[in-house]
């Protein structure tokens, strides 16, 4: 199994796709946001024409108020992993959403307990900052692992709480067993990074061109299909800031400014998450395909 991992915006689906020709391949997006239907420009899915090229999987498989969690990522990798290998290739495991590679690697379990519709509308209509307080005091652990803005992942804790009475850091304990990616299973991990104004540069022309691509009018055809914009997968990035656009927000060059700035934010977060990772090959991905071939065959 062969994971490539890294910022938004740096290439990890170019060379994700590259390799997978030269090594008979498949790809598993690691990609939060790729398995909602619809939600395609936001999320820099493959193309039609690549996605044909060769099979890829974990992209369009559920609707954007169908709930995906991480639990879902790992059980379905693990999976796919062996239905791939069944096959005589070789898995590709490619995106930047940290915590499902982590939890993919460190094989951690998470709480057990059932979505609850009628408790998340209602912690839907709570101030953010007030759920995050109330997060804080009943499990400071979750509370210091995830971001004061990420409203998903501040109610699902405050979720499994209410449901079990126990924090979900007490309840995300790891396996007895290690992880399925141990040395009987081996993996390699190629990182793909560049110098910080570089990547930023690479960031600001994909938003740009998202906006060209006609991001805007994919957020208003999924609000026209009715979906609610207060759904998690709304509380992307990109699409939260669109559907604050739509709402009266600033200007289209406002949104851009913001969408521009936040990415860039996004991107560094993705980076110090990258850091937990020790086993990482970093690479530039100018860097020659062969290059990488002969690694990977000398490994």
């Amino acid at each position: 199994m062969i994971i490539i991992l890294g910022p938004t915006a740096v290439g990890k689906s170019k060379l994700a796709l590259e390799l997978a020709k030269r090594i008979n391949g498949e790809i598993i997006s690691a990609d939060s946001m790729q398995v909602y239907r619809g939600m395609d420009i936001g999320t820099a899915k493959p193309t039609k024409e690549e996605e044909q090229s060769l099979p890829h999987h974990l992209i369009n498989i559920r609707n954007p108020d169908e709930e995906w969690t991480v639990s879902d990522f790992v059980e379905q990798t693990n999976q796919l992993e062996k239905e791939i290998a069944s096959r005589k290739k070789t898995p590709l495991i490619v995106g930047g959403t940290g915590l499902y590679l982590w939890s993919l690697l460190e094989g951690y379990s998470f709480p057990v307990a059932p979505v609850n519709k009628e408790l998340r509308q209602r912690l839907e209509k709570e101030p953010l900052t007030t759920l995050y307080r109330q997060l804080t005091k009943i499990d400071p652990d979750a509370a210091n692992k995830i971001h004061p803005n990420d409203r998903k992942r501040i109610i699902r804790g405050l979720e499994v709480y209410e449901l079990t009475g126990k924090p979900m850091s007490e309840l995300q304990k790891k396996r007895d067993n290690p992880s399925h990616l141990s040395a009987s299973n081996p993996h390699l991990i190629l990182g793909l990074n560049l110098p910080r104004p570089e990547l930023y540069e690479r960031i600001n022309q994909r938003v740009g061109q998202m906006i060209v691509k006609g991001l805007i009018e994919e957020v208003k055809g999924l609000l026209a299909k009715g979906y609610a914009k207060t759904l998690p997968s709304f509380q992307a990035l990109g699409y939260k800031e669109v559907v604050e656009y739509l709402d009266g927000k600033g200007n289209k060059e406002d949104l851009l400014v913001e969408l521009k700035k936040r990415t860039r934010h996004f991107a560094r977060r993705q980076l110090t998450w990258f850091k937990r990772f020790k086993e990482v090959k970093w690479l530039e991905p100018t860097i020659d395909i062969t290059s990488i071939l002969d690694y990977i065959n000398n490994i």
